[in-house]
């Protein structure tokens, strides 16, 4: 495929899993480090199409930043296909316990297949709840379903909720419509939560401030697929080095000025 076709799929690319679409990213951008103001306004087009997705912001930002933006292209791709955050938080969640999620997050799903033994009460989200349970089940895991209208009754019942941020930043994340509703009862119902924020998702502050910028142009906030949710209403951020306190989360990419504004028309 030639580059710029490449490129194009990225951008136009629907909802996919955020880890997949920056390795894409990375692989796109990569065809244009010979090239620095074709790559500028590659790196800004991405993020212009993909506005929602954290590690595309992470790959652009570190691709810009690089002396040598192939070999830091085909390194962030590789430092994605190798993130441990799955690893860390199978490890971490608690025995037996029953947690709620949302539609089907990419890497906490995985971490549930993993462990067998947790139970998860699947948020019906975005219409993928059904889908998750079943491959859960199919695993051996107690998976069940529930309606956006019973998230209160989920979070009672539950001795965890497990929220996954597409993006991060030093005060909230990005994640699947209805997490804020759960986090807030969660909070008020002494339940705690855990956001999982794997390689690539937690962005410095003025590469957050950019994304957030570029939420007003996606709709109303209730027809969002994803929703802000404050940092705040947290305990624990989950990622690849393990399990941290909000306070203690460091973005891995250098701010990258060129992507806080938007192209011509963006």
């Amino acid at each position: 495929m030639h580059p710029i076709e490449r490129l194009r799929a990225v951008a136009r690319a629907g909802r996919q899993e955020p880890t997949v679409l920056a390795r894409d990213a990375a692989s796109a951008l990569a065809t244009f480090a010979a090239e620095p103001a074709a790559l500028v306004t590659a790196c800004r087009r991405l993020v212009d199409r993909q506005p929602t997705c954290g590690p595309v912001w992470w790959v652009a930002a570190r691709v810009l930043a690089a002396a040598d933006p192939a070999r830091e292209a085909w390194q962030a791709g590789h430092d994605l296909a190798t993130d441990a955050t799955v690893s860390v938080l199978a490890g971490a969640l608690p025995d037996d316990a029953t947690v709620v999620v949302f539609a089907w997050p990419e890497q906490v799903a995985e971490a549930l297949l993993r462990r067998g033994d947790v139970g998860s009460l699947i948020v019906d989200s975005l219409g993928e709840g059904g889908d998750l349970a079943l491959w859960l089940r199919r695993s051996g895991s107690d998976a069940e379903v529930v309606p956006e209208s019973g998230v209160a009754a989920a979070v009672a019942a539950a001795d965890l909720v497990v929220l996954e941020a597409v993006a991060l930043g030093p005060d909230g994340f990005l994640a699947t419509s209805g997490s804020a509703g759960a986090a807030a009862v969660a909070r008020r119902l002494g339940r705690p939560v855990w956001v999982v924020a794997g390689e690539g998702r937690a962005l410095p502050e003025a590469l957050w401030r950019a994304l957030v910028a570029r939420l007003d142009g996606l709709g109303a906030a209730w027809d969002r697929a994803e929703e802000l949710v404050p940092l705040a209403w947290v305990d624990s951020v989950v990622g690849p080095t393990g399990t941290v306190a909000p306070s203690e989360v460091a973005a891995t990419c250098p701010p990258a000025p060129e992507l806080e504004r938007r192209l011509p028309g963006g």
